[in-house]
């Protein structure tokens, strides 16, 4: 699974949640193959190439090229949070498509 998360500048809160999402995923049983942080500007220009985009709750809007095409966009309220993350990727239907 290939996985973009992206804040808006690509360097403190986007890693945080990278970290973040990547524990929730690994947790759940998905291994990711790539994690990439990365600011809005960059995000929006690649997530089609991506399995899935998370990004902060207010940002999600901005990714709404990447959902048409069916690729589940996340917002979190708190990047921090591993029980956030564990529920939205639960949420997503992302473990019947990804999970062992």
């Amino acid at each position: 699974m290939r996985v973009l998360v992206a804040c808006a500048n690509g360097s403190g809160t986007s890693l945080m949640m990278s970290m973040t999402v990547k524990k929730a995923l690994i947790k759940l049983g998905v291994t990711p193959t790539n994690v990439h942080h990365c600011a809005i500007a960059e995000g929006k220009s690649s997530a089609t190439m991506y399995d899935v985009v998370f990004t902060s709750s207010a940002f999600v809007d901005q990714f709404k090229n990447a959902s048409d095409r069916g690729i589940p966009v996340i917002g979190m309220m708190n990047v921090m949070s591993e029980p956030e993350a564990l529920e939205k990727i639960k949420e997503s239907g992302l473990l019947e498509k990804y999970s062992k």
